[in-house]
């Protein structure tokens, strides 16, 4: 059948019926044929003639009203009606949880500071202070090695603690006291459901350790030195990533089974063997001279994270690692010793050496930016700064520090979850905790004020591990404590205004280096 013309259109266009020619209409419609509202129905809202006075009363907003006021003009208020919107309380920190989600290349729009609400973190000295018990029968404590919202020691031991607010008088909530290994915890994660825990540590070996029965359900072995880090994939529960003091990093698949034909989940089992290797990730070192050649050691990984599944970043030197396409250096030789991987992008600058340094210092540390600093890595460097990176490029972008901060290869750096907050431990003996407001970091706008940091003294000797909650930081140091910070105005100033009868109750931040 032959499709017809536009001038022979089974339908008029103006119709008063939807998509219906007059003449085929029946009593009733049917579903694809709606009715067109009557002729005599009026509008449900009126138009006013020019000549008619209105009935309804002109709205105007506040800002006009004080508009007018401002400029001397009458206005009658029985012919205004000031009509409010919709609000709701605006606390300091939901002002800033709406700032925060902007870009940080924005060049005009600056995020509100919240240095005053670093300022107003305190911690008490009866309810926010918890001990590391020793399993060992020769001594009663033991030091905090790594936190991650649960505390690992130097004896290999692991403690789940609920830092849950409490009153001065209430117990303690009962804790968990597992050990998974027999040396020294230097770090450990959670998985993606916080059912499992992966543990580094000093004896060349990281294990897989269940929350629910505390058994290690898989030991992974192949590094020849000390495993400093760990890192989860964030979109598969089964892959995650090692870095050790051997200068290599090893990729693991917790699926894969031994040569055995074992999964490596029970004791007797051989321990899991790397998917993926990536053989001195930073270089090797240089000799410090002498008559004997000896080999090059190869420098330490310190830190690692993934900014994407398929993406991961190492520090000790900042390179990032294309996990789908891994390529070898291009020597133009062939040679039996196997060519180390080529990261994909490395950074251009070494920021250790723009502050006067002679020679180039290390990275101890890494963090992901979110919200506000989304798109930046935090990295904590051993020239006692705090630097500040491009994501994708890896190019420097600001560096941070406090007078009093001094780095380590022990001290460790964490951001809080809104993105906002930056933490950093201390290797003095005043027990020093820094917190910085790293939301402006890396904007371009000239009125962006100078990061400043707030430092709170509750502990003595280094503050290592530390790692942040929705709320609250927890800090670990060579007191053989953990101590959580909570923000609290009332009682912080409370705490300046009777400092030497609040001294026996609380911590708070130092007046040393002053907004």
């Amino acid at each position: 059948m032959p499709l017809p013309t536009p001038d022979a259109t089974p339908c008029r266009p103006l119709s008063d019926a939807t998509n219906v020619h007059p003449d085929s209409r029946a009593g009733c419609f049917t579903a694809a044929a709606l009715p067109t509202p009557p002729q005599d129905v009026g509008c449900k809202r009126r138009i006013a003639q020019p000549d008619e006075t209105p009935s309804k009363r002109h709205r105007v907003a506040i800002d006009q009203i004080t508009e007018g006021f401002c400029e001397g003009s009458n206005v009658d208020m029985e012919d205004v009606e000031v009509v409010n919107s919709r609000t709701r309380r605006q606390t300091m920190l939901s002002l800033l949880g709406t700032a925060s989600f902007r870009s940080p290349t924005v060049p005009a729009r600056t995020i509100l500071p919240s240095r005053r609400i670093l300022q107003s973190f305190v911690s008490s000295h009866k309810s926010d202070v918890y001990t590391c018990h020793s399993l060992s029968n020769s001594h009663f404590v033991t030091l905090p090695y790594a936190c991650a919202y649960s505390n690992a020691t130097e004896e290999g031991s692991v403690m789940i603690l609920n830092t849950s607010k409490r009153k001065d008088w209430e117990f303690e909530s009962q804790r968990a006291l597992f050990q998974p290994h027999y040396n020294g915890i230097f770090d450990i994660k959670w998985n993606l459901d916080d059912s499992v825990l992966a543990t580094a540590s000093g004896d060349k070996r990281t294990h897989i350790t269940s929350v629910a029965t505390q058994q290690v359900i898989q030991v992974l072995q192949g590094h020849s030195s000390t495993v400093k880090c760990v890192a989860w994939n964030p979109s598969h529960p089964d892959l995650l990533s090692t870095g050790s003091r051997d200068g290599n990093i090893y990729l693991w698949d917790l699926r894969v089974t031994t040569n055995d034909g074992n999964d490596g989940t029970s004791e007797n089992a051989s321990p899991l063997s790397p998917v993926m290797t990536i053989d001195a990730a930073h270089g090797q070192g240089k000799n410090k001279g002498g008559r004997r050649k000896a080999t090059p050691l190869p420098r330490s990984v310190t830190g690692l994270l993934y900014s994407n599944p398929y993406t991961l970043v190492s520090c000790g030197m900042l390179n990032m690692w294309d996990l789908r396409q891994l390529k070898a250096n291009a020597t133009g030789k062939q040679t039996k010793k196997p060519v180390p991987t080529a990261p994909s992008c490395t950074s251009p600058t070494d920021p250790t050496m723009l502050h006067g340094a002679r020679r180039a210092r290390g990275l101890m540390s890494l963090c992901a930016g979110s919200g506000p600093t989304a798109g930046l890595l935090f990295v904590l460097g051993a020239d006692n700064y705090i630097h500040a990176y491009d994501s994708s490029s890896l190019t420097p972008v600001e560096s941070i520090t406090h007078p009093n901060m001094l780095s380590s290869f022990y001290v460790r750096l964490a951001i809080s979850p809104c993105g906002r907050w930056l933490a950093s431990g201390c290797t003095t003996k005043n027990g020093s905790l820094f917190l910085y407001d790293v939301g402006n970091v890396g904007r371009l706008s000239f009125m962006v004020p100078p990061t400043t940091g707030v430092e709170l003294r509750g502990q003595t000797g280094e503050v290592g591990a530390v790692d942040w909650a929705t709320d609250t930081i927890a800090s670990c140091a060579d007191d053989k404590t953990v101590r959580v910070w909570r923000p609290d105005l009332d009682v912080y100033q409370d705490c300046i205004a009777h400092p030497e009868e609040r001294v026996w109750e609380w911590s708070w931040s130092t007046n040393i280096h002053p907004n």
